[in-house]
C-alpha cells in the first residue's frame, strides 16, 4: 500500500490500450494504485510530490477518484500536476464535486489531458488485453429504498436525471472495453455500506446505488470511489463486487497507507499472464482492434 504516478491519455472515443509498464514479478496480478479527495490548494506544493512518485515501484496504474483540489481553480490544478511530474505510470481520473465548484471543470480536464492523464468519463481505458477500466463522476440521491425517484417538480426530474445520465454512461464505457477483467473507478458511493460512518441526514448527497445495476451485470473486479471522507473503506455490491472508499482519509487511517491504497487483481487462472511492456506512453492497439486481428478483418 502506498502512493503512485501516471502518463499515457488520448482525448478519442475509442478505447485506450497501453503495454505495461513491466511484466509484475508474479506475472499473474495487476496493481492497481488509488485515491481521492486530496484536495490539493495553492499553497500545498510539494505536500504529495515524494509520495505519489513511489507508485511508480508499487503499482502499474494509479487511479484518481476526484476531488484533487479545493475548488477547481486552474491554479490549484496546476499545483496537481506538478505534484504527478515523477509518475510514470499510466494516471486514469474522474473529477469530483469539488472539481467543478469555480465552474471551470473543463479547464481542470484540459490541464490533466496535457498532463497525459486519461479521463475515464470521456472514454474507457485498457491497461493491457486482460485488465480495462471504466468510470464515471457518479451522482447523488441515496440508497435503497430511499433513493430519490424522479416525481414532483423539474427540479426533482433533472437531478434524478443527472444520476441517471451518470448511470448510463457507466454501462456505455463497461460495454465497450474488450477485456475479460474490468475495474470502475468513480468519485461518488455506489453502495451504502462505504457510506457508513458519515451522518446519516447526508447519505443521499454521498452516492447512490443506482450505478450498482451496471457494475453488477458487467462483474466488475473491483470499485473505487471517494467523497465519503468519514465512511468504510471496504463493502460489497449485491453481486459480490468488492468496493473500496480509496478518499485519502480513510486510505490513511483504514489502510495504512500515507497517500494511495494498492490492491491486486489477480488474472483469471485461464488467461496468459500480462504481456511486458514497451516503453511508458507507447499506445498498443485497442480492443477493437484487437478484436479485428483476432477475427482476420481489417
Amino acid at each position: 500500500m502506498t502512493d503512485g504516478r501516471t502518463m499515457g491519455a488520448n482525448g478519442g472515443s475509442e478505447p485506450v490500450a497501453f503495454g505495461r509498464r513491466k511484466e509484475d514479478r508474479r506475472g499473474r496480478v495487476v496493481r492497481v494504485a488509488a485515491v481521492g479527495d486530496f484536495h490539493v490548494g495553492e499553497k500545498d506544493g510539494g505536500e504529495y510530490r515524494e509520495a505519489f512518485a513511489r507508485v511508480n515501484d508499487e503499482a502499474d496504474i494509479l487511479l484518481l477518484a476526484g476531488d484533487l483540489t479545493r475548488r477547481g481553480t486552474p491554479a490549484e490544478i496546476d499545483v496537481v500536476i506538478k505534484e504527478l511530474q515523477d509518475v510514470r505510470v499510466p494516471i486514469l481520473a474522474v473529477l469530483g464535486n469539488h472539481d467543478h465548484e469555480s465552474g471551470q471543470p473543463e479547464k481542470v480536464n484540459e490541464a490533466l489531458r496535457a498532463r497525459g492523464v486519461h479521463l475515464l468519463d470521456e472514454a474507457p481505458f485498457e491497461l493491457n488485453e486482460h485488465v480495462g477500466f471504466a468510470g464515471v463522476k457518479g451522482y447523488m440521491g441515496g440508497f435503497g429504498r430511499y433513493t430519490l425517484t424522479a416525481f414532483g417538480e423539474q427540479d426533482t426530474k433533472t437531478f434524478v436525471g443527472t444520476t441517471l445520465d451518470e448511470v448510463q454512461k457507466l454501462e456505455y464505457s463497461l460495454r465497450r472495453l474488450s477485456t475479460p477483467v474490468r475495474v470502475v473507478l468513480l468519485h461518488y458511493a455506489p453502495i451504502m455500506d462505504t457510506v457508513m460512518g458519515e451522518p446519516e441526514q447526508i447519505f443521499p448527497f454521498l452516492g447512490n446505488d443506482r450505478l450498482l445495476e451496471p457494475i453488477d451485470r458487467f462483474k466488475a473486479a473491483v470499485v473505487f470511489h471517494g467523497h465519503a471522507h468519514h465512511g468504510t473503506f471496504r463493502g460489497q455490491t449485491p453481486g459480490g463486487v468488492p468496493v473500496f472508499n480509496v478518499s485519502m482519509l480513510r486510505v490513511r487511517e483504514d489502510a495504512g497507507a500515507e497517500l494511495f491504497y494498492v490492491h491486486e487483481i489477480p488474472l483469471p487462472a485461464d488467461l496468459p499472464a500480462a504481456e511486458q511492456a514497451s516503453e511508458p506512453g507507447v499506445e498498443h492497439p485497442s480492443g477493437a482492434e484487437r478484436a479485428a486481428a483476432r477475427s482476420g478483418s481489417a
